[in-house]
C-alpha cells in the first residue's frame, strides 16, 4: 500500500513538472513573439499606397505638384527660346548702319524675334536723337521682354513657401484625429498611434518635396533669366559703341 502511494505520488508530481515545462515554453514563445517587430503589410512601402494614406491635404498638394512641373517645363522652354544667341546679329546690323539701310536693320531686328533683337530694334528707330535716350529706349524695352520672360515664376516662388505648410497642416490634422479616438476609446495602443502618425507624416513629407522642387526651379530659373539680362547689357554697350564710331 505503502509503495502504491509513492507510485502515484511519483507520477503525479512528473505531471505537473511536464504541465509546468509547457507552460514556460509556451511563455517563453509569446514573450519572443511580442519582442519581435510586426512584420509589414507586402504594401507598406508602395508609393501610391502610402500616398493615398497622406489624407484630404494630399489633394492640394498634388495640385501645386502638377502645377510647378508645368510651370517649369513651361519657362524653361520660353527662357530657353528666348537666350538663343546669334553671333552675326550685331555685324549684319553695323553694316547696315554705316550704309544707312534703317529699315533692313530693324527687318533683321524682327526675324530673330528674340528679347535682344527686340531690345536692338528700339535702339535703332531712334538713331539720330541723343544717345542718352537711344540707351534708355533700349533699356526700356529689356526691361519689357525680361518682364515678359518672368511670367508665372511667382507661382513656383509661392508654391515652394506654402507646400509645406500644407503638408504640416496635414499632420497636425492627422495628429489630432488620433488623440480624439484614443479619448473616445479611453485606451491607449501603441500599434494604433504609430500607425497614424506615420501615414500622417506623409503629408509632412509631400509637402516638403513639392515645396522643395518649387523653390530649386524658381532659382534656376531666375538664374537663366539673370544670364541673359547680363548679355543684353552686354550686346547694349556695343551697339551703342557702334553708334560712336566715326561714319
Amino acid at each position: 500500500m505503502h509503495t502504491l502511494l509513492q507510485i502515484t505520488l511519483s507520477a503525479a508530481t512528473q505531471a505537473v513538472q511536464t504541465v509546468t515545462t509547457a507552460v514556460a515554453d509556451t511563455t517563453h514563445q509569446v514573450a519572443s513573439a511580442a519582442a519581435m517587430p510586426a512584420a509589414l503589410p507586402p504594401d507598406s512601402f508602395n508609393l501610391l499606397s502610402m500616398v493615398a494614406k497622406g489624407g484630404p491635404m494630399m489633394i492640394p498638394m498634388g495640385f501645386l505638384f502638377v502645377l510647378s512641373i508645368y510651370v517649369l517645363i513651361e519657362r524653361l522652354i520660353v527662357i530657353t527660346k528666348a537666350s538663343k544667341k546669334n553671333d552675326g546679329l550685331l555685324t549684319g546690323l553695323q553694316s547696315l548702319i554705316k550704309q544707312g539701310n534703317l529699315q533692313s536693320a530693324k527687318a533683321m531686328c524682327q526675324g530673330q524675334n528674340t528679347p535682344e533683337a527686340f531690345m536692338l530694334e528700339k535702339g535703332i528707330s531712334r538713331i539720330g536723337q541723343p544717345v542718352a535716350e537711344i540707351r534708355e529706349a533700349m533699356t526700356e524695352g529689356a526691361s519689357v521682354q525680361l518682364g515678359n520672360l518672368e511670367k508665372k515664376l511667382n507661382i513656383l516662388n509661392i508654391t515652394g513657401r506654402i507646400a509645406p505648410m500644407f503638408g504640416f497642416i496635414g499632420t497636425i490634422i492627422g495628429v489630432v484625429k488620433i488623440f480624439y479616438d484614443i479619448a473616445l476609446a479611453g485606451t491607449v495602443e501603441i500599434s494604433v498611434i504609430s500607425t497614424g502618425l506615420y501615414e500622417k507624416m506623409i503629408s509632412s513629407a509631400t509637402g516638403l518635396v513639392v515645396g522643395v522642387l518649387a523653390f530649386v526651379a524658381y532659382h534656376w530659373l531666375n538664374t537663366k533669366l539673370d544670364k541673359l539680362a547680363h548679355r543684353m547689357e552686354e550686346t547694349k554697350m556695343k551697339f551703342l559703341d557702334i553708334l560712336n564710331e566715326p561714319s
